[in-house]
């Protein structure tokens, strides 16, 4: 019987490209097996999305915003309430969807705690709720919102001003009163790592971890023309930066990958510009390049696909 099972097992029709395994965790973040949440009879809650910012202005900064970038904003133009001031902020005091401020602001928070497998809708729910709170406050989101619009059908524009922000002083920007804050804002500066946004190509963040530095670089383009396009930059010894620096590997988010470079401690953001610049350039005639890759790039993208961590 046990033969006959392994047998059975071996013959299962591979995976399709960005199918999930019954046995893979869950890529919502639960924890959980696939066959446990997302991909259990009837589902989760609410249905995964594979990539739940696609059409939303600056996806690849959001998702630098809600999974690398400790502290920074950006302001949104809502479609029915182009007077509102609203903010789309990385983190809120207390990892809070969204705020409602005494300022008459709407905050909206993308690190959370909560993964219901859409993001986007989720996002869409705590700001409908913070827009129409009566008083002040925290709003929570501990229900997963089935039904409902996402963020795409509520916010319109092409592109967000990202402002990357030295700490979270951010949170008390519009209060007159900050007493009795001091020490939450201390605890939470102590844990931000500098960052900063490259200014010549999109979502490309610098930081530095202390011991080393990185950059981390969030792209839009579809994953397997991505990865032949790095190895062929690879091969070619083009994706080195700077001097020491190092294509390490790479993390998948929100469906998007975002390739990751370890630089020499005392890098800084301004050394990494014109050369993040020229790679692009280079990066854009690799992605034009449809020939067949040779048996170096072939080797040079089964490294890069092997050091992929997915993160969402």
């Amino acid at each position: 019987m046990a033969k006959k099972s392994r047998t059975k097992a071996r013959s299962a029709a591979p995976l399709a490209e960005g199918e999930v395994g019954p046995r893979q965790p869950c890529p919502c973040g639960s924890g959980k097996r696939y066959k446990a949440c997302h991909g259990a009879p009837g589902g989760a809650a609410t249905p995964y999305v594979a990539r739940p910012f696609a059409g939303l202005p600056s996806e690849c900064d959001i998702v630098a915003m809600r999974e690398l970038v400790p502290a920074a904003t950006a302001p949104l133009t809502l479609k029915d309430h182009p007077d509102r001031t609203v903010v789309l902020a990385s983190l809120l005091p207390g990892a809070a969807p969204a705020m409602a401020r005494e300022s008459g602001q709407v905050w909206l928070g993308l690190q959370v705690q909560h993964h219901f497998g859409d993001p986007s809708r989720d996002l869409a729910a705590a700001l409908e709720r913070a827009l129409a709170a009566d008083e002040p406050g925290i709003i929570g989101l501990t229900d997963p919102p089935a039904t409902g619009p996402r963020l795409q059908d509520l916010v319109v524009g092409d592109e967000l001003d990202v402002t990357v922000h030295e700490g979270f002083e951010y949170w008390l920007a519009d209060l007159e009163d900050t007493s009795g804050m001091e020490t939450a804002l201390e605890q939470a500066n102590a844990a931000a790592s500098p960052t900063a946004r490259l200014t010549g190509v999109g979502a490309a963040y610098w930081t530095n971890v202390g011991t080393k530095e990185h950059l981390r670089w969030v792209m839009p383009e579809p994953e397997d023309q991505l990865l032949d396009a790095l190895a062929r930059l690879h091969a070619a010894g083009k994706d080195v930066l700077v001097p020491e620096s190092r294509l390490v590997g790479m993390f998948r988010a929100h469906g998007l990958l975002a390739p990751v470079w370890d630089l020499a401690v005392g890098t800084g953001p301004e050394a990494l510009e014109e050369p993040a610049d020229r790679f692009a350039r280079d990066l854009a005639e690799a992605l034009a390049d449809t020939s067949d890759l040779t048996s170096e790039e072939r080797s040079a993208r089964s490294g890069l696909a092997n050091r992929q961590v997915t993160i969402r």
